[in-house]
Protein backbone atom coordinates (compact mmCIF):
# COMPACT_ATOMS: atom_id res chain seq x y z
CA UNK A 1 0.00 0.00 0.00
CA UNK A 2 1.51 3.40 -1.00
CA UNK A 3 1.98 5.99 1.73
CA UNK A 4 -0.04 9.21 2.10
CA UNK A 5 2.36 11.36 0.07
CA UNK A 6 1.89 9.13 -2.97
CA UNK A 7 -1.86 9.66 -2.81
CA UNK A 8 -1.80 13.47 -2.64
CA UNK A 9 -1.31 14.20 -6.38
CA UNK A 10 -4.10 11.77 -7.21
CA UNK A 11 -6.49 13.59 -4.88
CA UNK A 12 -5.96 16.73 -6.96
CA UNK A 13 -6.43 14.94 -10.27
CA UNK A 14 -9.44 13.08 -8.88
CA UNK A 15 -11.15 16.31 -7.84
CA UNK A 16 -10.51 17.79 -11.28
CA UNK A 17 -11.90 14.73 -13.08
CA UNK A 18 -14.80 14.63 -10.64
CA UNK A 19 -15.65 18.21 -11.55
CA UNK A 20 -15.81 17.30 -15.25
CA UNK A 21 -17.83 14.15 -14.53
CA UNK A 22 -20.27 16.32 -12.56
CA UNK A 23 -20.43 18.85 -15.39
CA UNK A 24 -21.25 16.09 -17.87
CA UNK A 25 -23.64 14.37 -15.48
CA UNK A 26 -25.63 17.57 -14.94
CA UNK A 27 -25.94 18.02 -18.71
CA UNK A 28 -27.19 14.44 -19.06
CA UNK A 29 -29.68 14.76 -16.18
CA UNK A 30 -31.20 18.02 -17.42
CA UNK A 31 -31.55 16.63 -20.94
CA UNK A 32 -33.13 13.41 -19.68
CA UNK A 33 -35.53 15.21 -17.37
CA UNK A 34 -36.66 17.50 -20.20
CA UNK A 35 -36.71 15.21 -23.24
CA UNK A 36 -36.53 11.68 -21.84
CA UNK A 37 -33.31 11.05 -23.80
CA UNK A 38 -30.31 9.53 -22.02
CA UNK A 39 -27.60 10.90 -24.30
CA UNK A 40 -24.89 8.24 -24.56
CA UNK A 41 -23.18 10.27 -27.30
CA UNK A 42 -22.24 12.99 -24.80
CA UNK A 43 -18.60 11.93 -24.66
CA UNK A 44 -18.25 11.52 -28.43
CA UNK A 45 -19.64 15.00 -29.07
CA UNK A 46 -17.13 16.55 -26.67
CA UNK A 47 -14.28 14.44 -28.06
CA UNK A 48 -14.88 15.52 -31.65
CA UNK A 49 -15.14 19.14 -30.55
CA UNK A 50 -11.73 18.81 -28.86
CA UNK A 51 -10.19 17.31 -32.01
CA UNK A 52 -11.67 20.12 -34.05
CA UNK A 53 -10.15 22.68 -31.69
CA UNK A 54 -6.77 20.96 -31.97
CA UNK A 55 -6.89 21.11 -35.77
CA UNK A 56 -7.94 24.75 -35.81
CA UNK A 57 -4.99 25.67 -33.57
CA UNK A 58 -2.25 23.47 -35.02
CA UNK A 59 -3.21 23.20 -38.68
CA UNK A 60 -5.07 26.42 -39.44
CA UNK A 61 -3.40 28.78 -36.99
CA UNK A 62 -6.55 29.95 -35.24
CA UNK A 63 -6.23 31.88 -31.98
CA UNK A 64 -6.68 29.52 -29.05
CA UNK A 65 -9.70 31.32 -27.63
CA UNK A 66 -11.58 31.10 -30.93
CA UNK A 67 -10.70 27.41 -31.27
CA UNK A 68 -11.96 26.69 -27.77
CA UNK A 69 -15.20 28.54 -28.53
CA UNK A 70 -15.48 26.50 -31.74
CA UNK A 71 -15.20 23.31 -29.63
CA UNK A 72 -18.09 24.40 -27.41
CA UNK A 73 -20.05 25.67 -30.41
CA UNK A 74 -19.56 22.39 -32.26
CA UNK A 75 -20.98 20.44 -29.34
CA UNK A 76 -23.96 22.79 -29.13
CA UNK A 77 -24.61 22.69 -32.91
CA UNK A 78 -24.37 18.90 -33.30
CA UNK A 79 -26.59 18.28 -30.27
CA UNK A 80 -29.14 20.86 -31.43
CA UNK A 81 -29.24 19.35 -34.93
CA UNK A 82 -29.72 15.87 -33.50
CA UNK A 83 -32.47 17.13 -31.19
CA UNK A 84 -34.32 18.85 -34.04
CA UNK A 85 -34.02 16.02 -36.58
CA UNK A 86 -34.17 12.90 -34.43
CA UNK A 87 -35.77 14.07 -31.20
CA UNK A 88 -39.37 14.66 -32.39
CA UNK A 89 -39.81 11.28 -34.16
CA UNK A 90 -38.61 9.51 -31.01
CA UNK A 91 -40.56 11.66 -28.55
CA UNK A 92 -43.17 9.01 -27.86
CA UNK A 93 -40.82 6.02 -27.81
CA UNK A 94 -39.45 4.19 -24.79
CA UNK A 95 -36.36 5.63 -23.04
CA UNK A 96 -34.37 2.55 -24.09
CA UNK A 97 -35.08 3.26 -27.77
CA UNK A 98 -34.08 6.90 -27.33
CA UNK A 99 -30.81 5.93 -25.63
CA UNK A 100 -30.03 3.37 -28.35
CA UNK A 101 -30.45 6.07 -30.98
CA UNK A 102 -27.77 8.20 -29.30
CA UNK A 103 -25.41 5.20 -29.40
CA UNK A 104 -25.71 5.39 -33.19
CA UNK A 105 -24.65 9.04 -33.08
CA UNK A 106 -21.72 8.16 -30.81
CA UNK A 107 -20.50 5.43 -33.17
CA UNK A 108 -20.76 7.73 -36.20
CA UNK A 109 -18.72 10.43 -34.47
CA UNK A 110 -16.18 7.89 -33.20
CA UNK A 111 -15.80 6.49 -36.70
CA UNK A 112 -15.31 9.98 -38.15
CA UNK A 113 -12.64 10.78 -35.54
CA UNK A 114 -10.83 7.52 -36.19
CA UNK A 115 -10.85 8.22 -39.93
CA UNK A 116 -9.76 11.87 -39.85
CA UNK A 117 -7.38 11.96 -36.86
CA UNK A 118 -5.94 8.44 -36.67
CA UNK A 119 -2.56 9.15 -38.29
CA UNK A 120 -0.66 10.12 -35.11
CA UNK A 121 -0.95 10.79 -31.41
CA UNK A 122 -2.00 14.28 -30.36
CA UNK A 123 -2.14 16.25 -27.15
CA UNK A 124 -4.15 19.27 -26.12
CA UNK A 125 -2.26 21.66 -23.85
CA UNK A 126 -4.40 24.43 -22.44
CA UNK A 127 -2.61 27.64 -21.39
CA UNK A 128 -4.02 27.24 -17.89
CA UNK A 129 -2.01 24.04 -17.46
CA UNK A 130 1.22 26.03 -17.31
CA UNK A 131 -0.08 28.23 -14.49
CA UNK A 132 0.87 26.24 -11.44
CA UNK A 133 0.72 26.57 -7.67
CA UNK A 134 2.47 24.42 -5.09
CA UNK A 135 0.65 23.42 -1.94
CA UNK A 136 2.94 21.39 0.26
CA UNK A 137 4.50 18.80 -2.01
CA UNK A 138 1.68 18.88 -4.57
CA UNK A 139 1.55 20.99 -7.72
CA UNK A 140 -1.87 22.22 -8.82
CA UNK A 141 -2.52 23.85 -12.17
CA UNK A 142 -5.36 26.14 -13.12
CA UNK A 143 -6.92 23.63 -15.50
CA UNK A 144 -7.59 21.36 -12.54
CA UNK A 145 -9.01 24.25 -10.51
CA UNK A 146 -11.23 25.37 -13.39
CA UNK A 147 -12.50 21.81 -13.95
CA UNK A 148 -13.68 21.46 -10.35
CA UNK A 149 -14.97 25.01 -10.07
CA UNK A 150 -16.88 24.76 -13.36
CA UNK A 151 -18.59 21.55 -12.26
CA UNK A 152 -19.74 23.18 -9.00
CA UNK A 153 -20.73 26.45 -10.69
CA UNK A 154 -22.74 24.82 -13.49
CA UNK A 155 -24.59 22.65 -10.98
CA UNK A 156 -25.57 25.61 -8.78
CA UNK A 157 -26.48 27.89 -11.69
CA UNK A 158 -28.53 25.17 -13.38
CA UNK A 159 -30.42 24.36 -10.17
CA UNK A 160 -31.21 28.06 -9.67
CA UNK A 161 -32.19 28.45 -13.33
CA UNK A 162 -34.64 25.56 -13.18
CA UNK A 163 -36.30 26.98 -10.08
CA UNK A 164 -36.32 30.71 -10.74
CA UNK A 165 -36.90 31.23 -14.48
CA UNK A 166 -39.84 30.68 -16.77
CA UNK A 167 -37.85 28.48 -19.13
CA UNK A 168 -36.63 26.42 -16.18
CA UNK A 169 -40.21 25.97 -15.00
CA UNK A 170 -41.18 24.80 -18.51
CA UNK A 171 -38.31 22.28 -18.46
CA UNK A 172 -39.45 20.89 -15.13
CA UNK A 173 -43.03 20.71 -16.38
CA UNK A 174 -41.90 18.74 -19.44
CA UNK A 175 -40.14 16.31 -17.13
CA UNK A 176 -43.43 15.63 -15.36
CA UNK A 177 -45.86 15.38 -18.30
CA UNK A 178 -45.15 16.35 -21.90
CA UNK A 179 -48.76 16.21 -23.12
CA UNK A 180 -50.22 18.34 -20.35
CA UNK A 181 -47.39 20.86 -20.70
CA UNK A 182 -48.06 21.19 -24.43
CA UNK A 183 -51.80 21.57 -23.76
CA UNK A 184 -51.03 24.49 -21.44
CA UNK A 185 -49.42 26.38 -24.32
CA UNK A 186 -45.75 25.74 -23.55
CA UNK A 187 -43.67 25.64 -26.79
CA UNK A 188 -42.43 22.10 -26.26
CA UNK A 189 -40.21 21.93 -29.36
CA UNK A 190 -38.51 25.22 -28.50
CA UNK A 191 -37.87 24.20 -24.89
CA UNK A 192 -36.45 20.85 -25.96
CA UNK A 193 -34.24 22.49 -28.61
CA UNK A 194 -32.86 24.88 -25.99
CA UNK A 195 -32.08 21.96 -23.70
CA UNK A 196 -30.25 20.11 -26.48
CA UNK A 197 -28.27 23.28 -27.24
CA UNK A 198 -27.18 23.82 -23.65
CA UNK A 199 -26.40 20.14 -23.10
CA UNK A 200 -24.25 20.10 -26.24
CA UNK A 201 -22.34 23.18 -25.10
CA UNK A 202 -21.58 21.43 -21.80
CA UNK A 203 -20.40 18.38 -23.77
CA UNK A 204 -17.98 20.59 -25.71
CA UNK A 205 -16.63 22.19 -22.54
CA UNK A 206 -16.22 18.79 -20.88
CA UNK A 207 -14.44 17.38 -23.93
CA UNK A 208 -12.03 20.31 -24.00
CA UNK A 209 -11.13 19.90 -20.33
CA UNK A 210 -10.83 16.13 -20.51
CA UNK A 211 -8.61 16.33 -23.60
CA UNK A 212 -6.10 18.13 -21.38
CA UNK A 213 -6.64 16.12 -18.19
CA UNK A 214 -6.57 12.60 -19.68
CA UNK A 215 -5.28 13.10 -23.23
CA UNK A 216 -6.66 13.64 -26.71
CA UNK A 217 -7.77 10.16 -27.67
CA UNK A 218 -11.06 9.49 -29.44
CA UNK A 219 -11.98 6.21 -27.74
CA UNK A 220 -10.91 7.32 -24.27
CA UNK A 221 -12.87 10.57 -24.40
CA UNK A 222 -15.91 8.87 -25.95
CA UNK A 223 -16.20 6.22 -23.26
CA UNK A 224 -15.48 8.52 -20.32
CA UNK A 225 -19.20 9.22 -20.56
CA UNK A 226 -19.57 6.04 -18.50
CA UNK A 227 -18.28 7.80 -15.38
CA UNK A 228 -20.65 10.72 -15.96
CA UNK A 229 -23.50 8.28 -16.57
CA UNK A 230 -22.69 6.53 -13.29
CA UNK A 231 -22.92 9.86 -11.45
CA UNK A 232 -26.28 10.58 -13.08
CA UNK A 233 -27.58 7.10 -12.22
CA UNK A 234 -26.51 7.45 -8.59
CA UNK A 235 -28.64 10.60 -8.55
CA UNK A 236 -31.42 8.52 -10.19
CA UNK A 237 -31.43 11.04 -13.04
CA UNK A 238 -33.10 13.58 -10.77
CA UNK A 239 -30.99 15.53 -8.30
CA UNK A 240 -28.33 17.87 -9.66
CA UNK A 241 -26.63 18.23 -6.28
CA UNK A 242 -26.37 14.45 -5.86
CA UNK A 243 -25.00 14.25 -9.41
CA UNK A 244 -22.30 16.77 -8.44
CA UNK A 245 -21.32 14.87 -5.30
CA UNK A 246 -21.42 11.50 -7.05
CA UNK A 247 -19.22 12.77 -9.89
CA UNK A 248 -16.62 14.05 -7.44
CA UNK A 249 -16.65 10.78 -5.48
CA UNK A 250 -16.24 8.74 -8.67
CA UNK A 251 -13.35 10.93 -9.80
CA UNK A 252 -11.65 10.59 -6.42
CA UNK A 253 -12.12 6.83 -6.13
CA UNK A 254 -10.90 6.21 -9.67
CA UNK A 255 -7.85 8.45 -9.16
CA UNK A 256 -6.95 7.09 -5.72
CA UNK A 257 -7.11 3.55 -7.07
CA UNK A 258 -4.38 4.41 -9.58
CA UNK A 259 -1.37 4.04 -7.23
CA UNK A 260 -2.81 0.75 -5.97
CA UNK A 261 -3.80 -0.72 -9.34
CA UNK A 262 -1.32 1.27 -11.40
CA UNK A 263 -1.47 -0.91 -14.50
CA UNK A 264 -4.62 -2.83 -13.73
CA UNK A 265 -7.99 -2.40 -15.43
CA UNK A 266 -9.72 -3.01 -12.11
CA UNK A 267 -9.65 0.69 -11.20
CA UNK A 268 -11.84 1.38 -14.25
CA UNK A 269 -14.57 -0.62 -12.52
CA UNK A 270 -15.03 2.14 -9.92
CA UNK A 271 -17.95 3.92 -11.67
CA UNK A 272 -19.85 0.64 -12.14
CA UNK A 273 -19.25 -0.52 -8.57
CA UNK A 274 -20.25 2.79 -7.01
CA UNK A 275 -23.36 3.12 -9.18
CA UNK A 276 -24.44 -0.46 -8.42
CA UNK A 277 -23.95 -0.11 -4.66
CA UNK A 278 -25.77 3.23 -4.58
CA UNK A 279 -28.72 1.99 -6.64
CA UNK A 280 -29.07 -1.16 -4.52
CA UNK A 281 -29.01 0.91 -1.36
CA UNK A 282 -31.59 3.37 -2.69
CA UNK A 283 -33.84 0.54 -3.89
CA UNK A 284 -33.65 -1.10 -0.46
CA UNK A 285 -34.52 2.18 1.23
CA UNK A 286 -37.47 2.68 -1.11
CA UNK A 287 -38.84 -0.80 -0.39
CA UNK A 288 -38.60 -0.24 3.35
CA UNK A 289 -40.37 3.10 3.08
CA UNK A 290 -43.13 1.56 0.95
CA UNK A 291 -43.62 -1.26 3.44
CA UNK A 292 -43.95 1.19 6.29
CA UNK A 293 -46.55 3.23 4.40
CA UNK A 294 -48.51 0.08 3.60
CA UNK A 295 -48.58 -0.99 7.25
Amino acid sequence: MPDWQNFQPFIVSGLALGGVYSLSGVGMVVLYRTTGVLNLAFGAVGAMGAFLAWSLINEFGWPRVLAYLACVGFGAAVSLLYGILVGPPLAGRDPLVKAAATIGLALMLLGAMSWVWSDKARSMVLPTTTWRHTIGDVQINWTQIIALALGVLVTLVTAAFLRLTGLGTAMRALANDREITAALGVPVRRVEATTWLVSGALAGAAGLLLSNLVGLDAATLTFLVISSLAAALIARLRSLVVTLLAGIVIGLVNALATPIFSISPYRDMAPFVLATVALLFLARHQQISFARRSS
